[in-house]
């Protein structure tokens, strides 16, 4: 046990220079590219605010590469010290010394996926719409609730909140509609209920609707109108209303199987949010396997030489078992695949891949 503490305290201090390092880079490089973008628009406190929300999402994404570097770097130290071949030579096998670094990464994958991805999904909610608050005076926004769904859109004469009951797969179409009409400094113009509103063109497109002033000191009743078709001018775009509420990284992963109930029920494919939510379960799995994919090219002598070409071989490996584990992720959202193989199947693979290098590398 005081050898497998000591292997896992290692890891885990190697692990966190190399996040430092890698966070500190990000960081600069995302001040960067925040300061091109807005340039004197925004604050220089606005600019390094929206960088440290869009930190997290960085880090969460390059955790495999953090994770196989961390490996190959700790291997490395003790391949040169000779620590490996005092471990071997007293009668313990290589498998032994991985049972450390492994369980930290297991540790380092369930805080990562039980803390610091509620964490992303908040920052990078929050960044989103800082960013378009920023662009814009007007964001649009878009929810889904027990009450159903809801939209806020904005314009150059003020904001118009939308709910509807129902909704088409790609919310295009909606059903059971009201709009609410604001204007920037007045408050509510007009209230439009329709039995159905179809997105074309930039405008929504309204069947069967009945529209009530709310200006004070008018008869809403009395003033009401109806109209068989109704054309109110949108900004929202098929593409841009998916990308809103179609990303499934900015739900907490506690929080996702009640969105994904409340997606289905209001009509919405669920899909890729199903496919996102297993694989954040079998996020640890892959992240261990990259720990195995590092320790299979370079727990050998240091005496053997080529180290460099064989922390490149691990590092190659890794991204393309990256490739191939987004891949799926791809034909799962797709339908190609059911969500469960997508998810699960690459990181098994990964592991069973990594498990046999290591192996190969005991044998000889």
């Amino acid at each position: 046990m005081i050898l497998h503490r000591y292997f896992a305290r290692r890891f885990l201090t190697v692990f966190l220079s190399i996040l430092t390092v890698f966070a500190l880079f990000l960081a600069l490089l995302d001040l960067v590219d925040q300061l091109r973008h807005f340039g004197s628009d925004v604050s220089f406190g606005e600019v390094v605010y929206l960088t440290l929300l869009n930190l997290p999402s960085g880090l969460y994404e390059i955790l495999p590469l953090v994770m196989i570097l961390a490996t190959a770097a700790l291997f490395l130290m003790m391949a040169r010290s000779s620590e490996l071949v005092v471990v071997r030579a007293a009668g313990r096998s290589g498998l032994a010394a991985l049972a450390g670094p492994v369980a930290v990464a297991l540790v380092i994958s369930a805080v990562s996926v039980a803390i610091l991805n509620p964490i992303v999904a908040a920052t990078s909610r929050q960044s989103s719409d800082l960013s378009e608050s920023y662009k814009s005076d007007g964001a649009s926004t878009i929810s889904i609730g027990r009450e159903g769904l809801w939209l806020r859109q904005g314009g150059a004469d003020g904001d118009t909140v939308i709910r509807a009951a129902r909704a088409n797969p790609d919310a295009t179409v909606l059903y059971e509609v009201s709009f609410v009409e604001y204007e920037a400094e007045s408050g509510p113009l007009r209230r439009i209920e329709a039995e159905e509103a179809a997105l074309e063109d930039g405008a929504w497109v309204l069947s069967n609707a009945k529209a009530w002033p709310l200006q004070s000191g008018r008869s809403p009743e009395g003033m009401s109108e109806r109209f068989e078709r109704l054309e109110l001018p949108s900004d929202l775009t098929r593409n841009g209303i998916r990308d809103r509420f179609g990303k499934p990284s900015s739900v907490a992963i506690w929080d996702l199987p009640e969105f994904i109930d409340g997606l289905e029920m209001a009509g919405f494919s669920a899909r890729r949010h199903i496919v996102w939510l297993q694989m954040e379960l079998a996020r640890p799995v892959f992240l261990v396997a990259m720990v195995l994919v590092a320790a299979g090219f370079t727990m050998r002598p240091a005496r053997l030489g080529r180290t460099g070409l064989h922390v490149l071989a691990a590092v190659l490996l890794g991204f393309g078992l990256y490739y191939v584990r987004n891949f799926a992720q791809i034909m799962g959202e797709n339908g190609q695949l059911p969500p469960i193989l997508a998810a699960w199947i690459p990181p098994i693979a990964s592991l069973l891949l990594a498990l046999g290098l290591v192996l190969q590398m005991e044998d000889g």
